[in-house]
């Protein structure tokens, strides 16, 4: 794979209290023709996520065609999940609903932060969503006690399949305690209830790793493709390779993307998102600052 930079197509500018900063883990919706919807995670002045939209044509993806002027997901009530943000990790469609699954931030005391993952729906098309639930579908459990986050969900064959972040610990470091975190599996009958298993789908490679997260799955040719983001000292984009979309093989030298040489990606590169359009398959991605400086666009050539 050798994927083309077309450029960064959006960062805020500051200028909105709830779409003040960053543009993190952007997801492409066709609408029509070469028309497409991004949805994306601003912070808010308070540091918060919340979710957004807006639209693009590919000819041209530079050019913001429509932007939200309200979020569709913010933070929920004082002590649930998501209190401290809510970030959209993937959407899909459920008969004439869309279901989006979503990361929901909550502080901590002795760690920084537990997330976990939460569901709204939208019965009309995606102009309002409203959240299943005030707590998470997926939290911390007696087999994963610590956190989970990013999922990606694919249907096929009647069975929902999720895969998602998982913490297996905290350490103690000189500024702040260190998580690490792989990538496993899950499946559902209905994308509510899932049933986990423990099954890691990406583990680390060396000991250096300590990040892998955002997942992104397509199945192409009975074969299972898995784009994400790992990391050791920076983020980088990994990808991986599956027969049945359990067992993986990391084959992070076939990424084909990688840091710029100057410019809002050239220190991190992470959070991407594969779509297919016209014969093409297009990245989503966030740059510098876990999507502090925006995202761009890539087509693999």
């Amino acid at each position: 794979m050798k994927w083309k930079k077309l450029g960064k197509v959006y960062e805020p500018n500051g200028s909105s209290d709830w779409c003040h900063t960053h543009a993190m883990v952007p997801i492409a919706e066709h609408l029509y023709d070469d028309i497409y919807k991004i949805y994306f995670s601003p912070r808010d002045v308070d540091n918060r996520c919340h979710v957004a939209w807006l639209i693009i044509d590919l000819n041209n993806p530079q050019q913001i065609l429509e932007q939200a002027k309200k979020p569709i997901l913010s933070p929920g009530k004082l002590g649930t999940f998501d209190d401290s943000g809510a970030m959209a990790n993937s959407i899909i469609n459920i008969g004439d609903k869309k279901y989006l699954y979503y990361q929901g931030v909550n502080l901590g005391v002795t760690v920084p932060f537990k997330n976990s993952i939460g569901l709204a729906i939208s019965s009309d098309g995606g102009e309002t969503f409203q959240k299943f639930s005030e707590g998470p579908l997926l939290d911390r459990t007696y087999a994963e006690p610590h956190f989970c986050a990013t999922p990606m969900i694919l249907k096929e064959d009647g069975v929902y399949k999720m895969w998602y972040l998982s913490c297996i610990r905290w350490e103690p470091s000189d500024n702040k305690p260190k998580h690490y975190y792989h990538i496993k599996y899950a499946e559902s009958n209905d994308g509510i209830d899932w049933d986990r298993k423990g099954i890691v789908a990406i583990d680390f490679k060396n000991d250096d790793e300590y990040a892998i997260a955002v997942p992104r799955v397509i199945k192409e040719d009975g074969v299972y493709k898995m784009w994400y983001s790992y990391r050791g000292n920076r983020y980088r984009i990994g990808y991986a390779e599956s027969e049945n979309g359990i067992n993986w093989i990391r084959k992070d030298h076939l990424a084909g993307i990688t840091v710029s040489d100057s410019g809002w990606d050239n220190d991190m590169i992470e959070y991407p998102f594969i779509f297919d359009h016209k014969g093409l398959r297009y990245m989503l991605y966030n740059g510098n600052g876990y999507g502090k400086t925006g995202f761009g666009l890539a087509v693999l050539t």
